[in-house]
């Protein structure tokens, strides 16, 4: 359902007739990529905490990674840090996730607040526009045994938005869609 919301979304997004030749980005049009770039980090963050999830069922899990990799552009890397050590590992969307099913706590909560752009779209020599979104991310890990692992971490998130086309109904409709890139790790504090 979320997918049928998200094509419907970037489909009235679309460009048509001469504004579709246009380079820039209208204001109203700004704004409703805006929206949904913001809306595919909210899923985003909504996806990572099912997946980390304990009580999440391992074909559920599998089924919301599947949904996750559909919000990003092919070659996405997702930051993770931790408190015990300085040095970020980067690791590619899916394995990220099944690296998140796989921690070896009892349970796990993550939760994404301060959701907000931090840079305007700009324009790239390839057409696309790139921005950057920020969040903050906490998570706490526990085991049964009274472990307790708190960290906040604050992460920027590449967002591209690029023209597409798709064709209903024998007509051709050309669209700006926003796909999620690289999630980089800004700065790592207890929580």
């Amino acid at each position: 359902m979320t997918k049928i919301l998200g094509i419907l979304a970037a489909l009235m997004i679309f460009s048509a007739g001469n504004t579709w030749a246009q380079d820039d980005i209208s204001p109203s049009r700004k704004q409703a990529i805006d929206s949904l770039a913001l809306e595919k980090v909210r899923d985003l963050s909504k996806y990572i905490s099912i997946v980390g999830n304990k009580d999440t069922p391992w074909s559920e899990a599998n089924r919301v990674i599947e949904r996750t990799l559909e919000l990003f552009a092919d070659g996405a890397l997702m930051g993770v840090s931790s408190l015990s050590k300085e040095e970020v590992n980067y690791y590619g969307v899916r394995e990220y996730l099944e690296r998140l099913m796989a921690l070896n706590y009892d349970k796990v909560n993550i939760s994404w607040y301060n959701i907000q752009y931090i840079s305007d779209l700009e324009r790239q020599p390839d057409g696309r526009y790139v921005g950057v979104i920020t969040i903050y991310q906490r998570f706490e890990g526990t085991t049964e045994e009274g472990l307790r692992y708190v960290d906040v971490t604050k992460k920027d998130v590449t967002v591209y938005v690029e023209r597409k086309t798709t064709q209903i109904s024998g007509r051709i409709i050309g669209f700006w869609d926003v796909l999620l890139g690289d999630i980089r790790v800004s700065e790592t504090k207890p929580g």
